[in-house]
């Protein structure tokens, strides 16, 4: 069992290194730049809620304010009309006034704690956002990073392509060369092998008969000519 978890391992690994080595560099830089823009996309879009978060806090803060703001001055109007119904022995009115300004004071501490909540929400948003926009900028920058390198890395591709054509045009000529031209050493080579042949011939008929008699010949052809240019020379008077 462990053996072919192991040997099924060296096949994954092994198909998935063959897969990379056929895989064109050109369309794995651009998925990379697609991912990482994919992602900047992302980002953004939850930067916005929470930086939206943060604006509708400031809105509902207003809201509360003036509910707090209100329920205040009500309270006040409440207990003013209760002290004016008790200067005026109104005992049923002071009651009313008084219990209508209790309600009112119950609903001022509503407002007040509820607008003290949502300050203290607004804070931690505004932290919030103030850590999202950087996150975006950081973002932002690394993707001007990802996209320069993406043109460098362009750039060195053509240029390895291009070196490509020209070590197989290297290769061509070469192969050319050495199967159809023969070189300069092979030529020398022959030129040598052929004289060596030649004198070796030569040697081999001056030691026969036939090539002893030539020889003789050859000087009796000489003795001769000296001969003809002596007499050539008495003539002349030389």
């Amino acid at each position: 069992m462990g053996f072919l978890k192991r040997l099924w391992g060296y096949i994954k690994t092994l198909f998935r290194r063959k897969a990379e080595d056929m895989m064109d560099p050109e369309i794995e830089i651009e998925q990379a730049i697609n991912e990482a823009r994919k992602r900047d996309q992302q980002l953004r879009n939850q930067a916005a809620q929470v930086v939206a978060h943060r604006t509708q806090l400031e809105s509902q803060i207003e809201r509360a304010a003036d509910d707090v703001g209100e329920a205040r001055e009500l309270a006040k109007q409440a207990l003013m009309k209760a002290q004016e119904s008790t200067n005026a022995g109104d005992a049923e009115g002071a009651d009313k006034w008084t219990r209508s300004a209790q309600a009112l004071a119950m609903k001022l501490q509503a407002a007040e704690n509820n607008l003290n909540s949502l300050k203290g929400q607004f804070e931690t948003a505004q932290s919030q956002a103030e850590d999202a926009k950087k996150a975006v900028q950081q973002n932002a920058m690394r993707m001007q990073e990802l996209t320069a390198r993406r043109m460098e890395l362009l750039g060195s591709l053509q240029q390895a392509k291009m070196q490509e054509k020209v070590n197989e045009a290297m290769e061509s000529l070469s192969a050319t060369m050495d199967t159809e031209a023969p070189s300069l050493e092979r030529v020398e080579d022959k030129i040598e092998s052929r004289k060596a042949q030649a004198m070796a011939k030569a040697e081999l008929r001056e030691a026969t008969p036939e090539g002893a008699e030539a020889e003789l010949r050859e000087a009796v052809s000489l003795s001769q000519a000296d001969a003809k240019l002596a007499e050539l020379k008495a003539e002349l008077g030389i």
